[in-house]
């Protein structure tokens, strides 16, 4: 059969059966862990979903090949290689391929993709992607007649649909779970996901809604430092009663307050955008830098990270720019963020400033090579990128040493604010989203909110103020849209949008 012509009914048969042996797994894994599978019902429903999926995917392939036999081998040799490449993140990270997720891959660099790299992967992508490529490429394929083609498409569907009305009584369980379930099946997860994308980045890609005009209020010098963290997840502080001391420079600095606090999402693109919007909104409304630079403040965006909204200022400085005037030894590490950060914040011919500072500093898989190593006051600690592979205490030993250099760092921060005598300051630290350490054999981040656990989204939101008489509000639970606001009334920056219940300042 392997070495032999074959019927393009058969080939497409075979083809539907090894993509489901390879890559189904997790997503049966899911279907059992989240029905009944005992009870009649749920006999069924699983045997219909497999059915269904070994139909519907020999469907799709059967019609593929029957356009054009090159246009079909291309497609399913590269939904193999793109399967294998999938399903190893699924497996190894505990990720779901649904729209978001899709936006954290095209959002990633090279820096960060590369150090996914392993053996693991190499052989997930030789084994289950081009071997099975190879033999797509080499098979001899007889098209079928016209008339067999179109009594095969129009049964296919028939028993399609039959089944599909079968389950009926399933349909809500389906529809309930349907962003898993689609972020699961293979090839279906990125190739709809991807298309979904970019459709829906082409709506939020059109020019920007500019908010109201603002006007500045008073004279006083007023400096805003806005720290946006990365993957920090609040239970692994210890100002959140965390039993490591994680942050032994902050807990010691006056004025320093913190929050609970809840990212809107489970990944950088959205975290970002909702830290710096004024609500919570799928529009692409003018964001908190470009506002306030449009209206007479001085700006600065400063980052060694990615996945922000389109930035319209003037000082904006990637990692590479920055790295350009550093001079000590900490250029690789997110110190480099604070390079000049005083003398930049002296030299303004402004009375308002507002600096941004987006960090990376614990962002995995490589937790451990975040920080720089006297920092690495936990041990031992993960080196792989394989996280599975690591005892958790590895793995938390390591996040959690990347917490004591986040601690450094705004505590470096705010040293620096203190020798602005002349300024009213604030530091502002909140991140984009949690991060995932193993807790349900769940790793980094990206799961759909709806699903996602509290380590994906409780977030720290930690504020420092210079003046000891401008108190901040006993909030409860904050969102992140609370900054736009805080940062406006911190500012002295009047705006028709702005909301006193968004901020946290007295």
């Amino acid at each position: 059969m392997l070495k032999g012509n074959l019927k393009l009914t058969h080939f497409a048969l075979l083809m539907s059966f090894l993509n489901f042996l390879f890559f189904h797994f997790p997503f049966y894994s899911f279907v059992f862990h989240n029905i009944d599978y005992k009870s009649l019902n749920g006999i069924f429903l699983v045997v219909s979903l497999m059915v269904l999926m070994l139909v519907l995917n020999a469907f799709v392939f059967y019609l593929f090949f029957s356009l054009s036999k090159y246009v079909g081998k291309f497609l399913l040799s590269l939904f193999f290689i793109l399967n294998a490449l999938a399903v190893y993140f699924v497996n190894t990270y505990s990720v779901i391929i649904d729209e978001s997720m899709i936006g954290n891959v095209l959002n990633t660099k090279y820096e960060e993709a590369s150090s996914f790299f392993s053996f693991k992967l190499v052989i997930y992508i030789l084994f289950l992607g081009v071997v099975p490529a190879i033999y797509i490429i080499k098979a001899k394929i007889v098209k079928v007649p016209l008339k067999q083609f179109l009594v095969t498409i129009s049964l296919t569907l028939l028993f399609v649909l039959t089944l599909v009305f079968a389950n009926a009584s399933n349909w809500l369980w389906i529809d309930k779970n349907s962003k898993t379930l689609g972020g699961l099946a293979m090839p279906w997860s990125y190739s709809v996901n991807l298309s979904l994308f970019y459709v829906h980045q082409h709506q939020k890609n059109q020019k920007e809604i500019l908010l109201p005009n603002a006007t500045i209020k008073d004279s006083t010098k007023s400096v805003v430092v806005l720290v946006i963290g990365e993957s920090a997840r609040s239970q692994n502080f210890s100002l959140y009663g965390y039993n490591k001391n994680t942050n032994p420079l902050l807990s010691k600095i006056p004025n320093v307050t913190h929050f609970n606090a809840t990212s809107s999402a489970t990944y950088t693109t959205a975290g970002v955008k909702s830290i710096l919007e004024y609500k919570d909104t799928d529009d692409l409304s003018e964001i908190l830098p470009n506002y306030l630079y449009r209206n007479n403040v001085d700006v600065v965006w400063r980052t060694t990270n990615w996945g922000e909204p389109p930035v319209h200022i003037k000082d904006y400085e990637n990692k590479e720019a920055l790295k350009a005037n550093c001079k000590n030894d900490r250029c690789d590490y997110d110190e480099l963020l604070l390079s000049g950060l005083k003398e930049r914040i002296q030299s303004s011919k402004k009375n308002k400033i507002l600096i941004v500072l987006h960090t990376s500093t614990s962002h995995g898989p490589t937790y451990s090579q975040k920080y720089p190593s006297q920092f690495e006051t936990f041990k031992p600690v993960c080196n792989s990128v394989e996280l599975a592979k690591c005892s958790q205490t590895e793995l938390i030993n390591a996040y959690d040493n990347t917490i004591v250099y986040t601690d450094y760092i705004l505590s470096q921060i705010i040293e620096d604010l203190k020798q602005l005598k002349e300024y009213k300051s604030a530091m502002i630290f909140v991140s984009d989203h949690g991060e995932s350490l193993g807790e349900n054999n769940l790793y980094m981040h990206g799961l759909p909110i709806s699903i996602a656990p509290k380590e994906q989204y409780d977030i720290p939101f930690i504020v420092w103020v210079s003046d000891e008489n401008k108190q901040l509000k006993a909030n409860k639970m904050l969102s992140q849209n609370v900054v736009f606001h805080s940062v406006l009334n911190f500012l002295g920056v009047q705006s028709p949008i702005y909301d006193e219940q968004m901020n946290i300042f007295k």
